[in-house]
């Protein structure tokens, strides 16, 4: 398939200094001198400072990008920095785009980074896409991939997708103005978001730290290939990279004949379904859970997590039922039913479904920790190690 036209002018020259700090890009037969200026002139946001946005951030800005862009309402925990390489230690508790941005002008101190500490949401997307030439998306939820998608769409903008989950990535390229009739968005491949819980996030369900750089390198570099019009876009392909078996494969993706235009945003966490405990599910907050301990009232306390989980830390008295085991029908017998349970998991979300679960299975005398192991280490044990 043919190259896609650069979607940046080339600047008019390079300094100095800027020749010697790439003449490794300048010596490549195709792309040289002219690529580099299209790099310098150019303008991308990159969604998150985060695992995905860290590696790429670093890359753009040591291959000369212009100005970048970072979108990131979050603070640095120590947990970020198994993965997140921008950040170091001594960013802990900082804003996320701020150590981001010195971590970038320490590698390169001639390009511009602005900064937009706030949450991305349907009434500022568009206007903030159409001051960037191109959107490179590392968020790591539905709702952010679907409302990135359909403003970039509307700002007629192309952007780069990329996500990871345990051992797994996924890249693409979407672009739905794309010359050709080439026109694709994420609603080509995935019309609909999964059900609520079903995907767990890389908090809940873990992340080898060198995924990221190996998915980001490769986001960062179709980026620079639609910047200055390099070589095949992924536009039209779904990579697929799997670090275990060590496979990288690509498969085809047509448009949805049974796609609908985008036409304006939408709320997207309703469309992606509010996290929340299912209807008819009952919870506990930390302090009600705290009050029974205390009073000595006989319940069982039981933790939904996996083993990698329980191992990190757990509420002292619990007893270890995964999900995924209660999921399969094996871990239902675990569960008393002759005294009242309390469940819980890292946030409540999975521990609200595993309550539901076991309602359906006739054990009706259940709740689920509001906030998680999370909230109650927050509330009642500082000193409990956090993930």
């Amino acid at each position: 398939m043919p190259s896609l036209p650069p979607v940046v002018e080339p600047a008019a020259e390079l300094s100095r200094d800027e020749i010697t700090r790439y003449s490794r890009h300048l010596i490549i037969p195709g792309f040289g001198d002219e690529a580099q200026r299209r790099l310098k002139n150019a303008r991308v946001l990159v969604i998150g400072a985060g695992g995905l946005g860290s590696p790429a951030l670093l890359y753009l800005a040591a291959a000369g990008v212009g100005t970048l862009g970072i979108i990131d309402f979050d603070v640095v925990e120590e947990s970020n920095l198994q993965r997140q390489i921008i950040h170091g230690q001594a960013d802990v508790g900082r804003p996320k785009a701020v150590s981001a941005r010195e971590s970038v002008l320490a590698l390169n101190p001639a390009i511009t980074v602005r900064l937009h500490e706030f949450r991305l949401e349907a009434a500022n997307a568009v206007e903030l896409f159409a001051d960037y030439d191109l959107i490179l998306d590392g968020a790591d939820n539905f709702a952010t991939r679907y409302l990135v998608n359909d403003a970039a769409a509307l700002a007629h903008k192309p952007y780069v997708w990329g996500s990871i989950y345990r051992f797994t990535g996924q890249i693409a390229v979407f672009w739905e103005d794309a010359p050709d009739g080439r026109g694709l968005n994420l609603r080509d491949l995935y019309p609909e978001p999964p059900p609520p819980g079903m995907v767990p996030s890389c908090a809940e369900g873990g992340v080898l730290g060198v995924l990221c750089g190996s998915v980001a390198s490769i986001m960062g570099t179709e980026a620079i290939k639609l910047i200055t019009g390099t070589g095949e876009s992924l536009l039209g392909r779904l990579m697929l990279y799997d670090a275990l078996a060590m496979t990288y494969r690509t498969i085809r993706l047509g448009k949805d004949p049974a796609g609908a235009p985008i036409t304006g945003l939408i709320d997207y966490d309703e469309f992606c379904g509010i996290p929340a405990a299912p209807t008819g599910v009952g919870t506990i907050g930390p302090a009600e859970l705290h009050e029974l301990r205390c009073a000595g009232t006989e319940f069982a306390l039981i933790d939904v997590r996996e083993p990698g989980e329980w191992a990190i830390n757990r509420i002292d008295g619990a007893v270890l039922v995964p999900k995924s085991e209660i999921d399969a029908g094996v871990g239902l017998d675990r569960v008393p039913a002759d005294r009242p349970v309390v469940l819980y998991c890292k946030s409540g979300l999975r521990s609200a479904d595993v309550a539901a679960t076991l309602r359906a299975a006739g054990i009706t005398d259940v709740v689920s920790l509001t906030g998680g192991i999370v909230e109650w280490a927050r509330r009642f044990d500082p000193d409990m190690v956090v993930y």
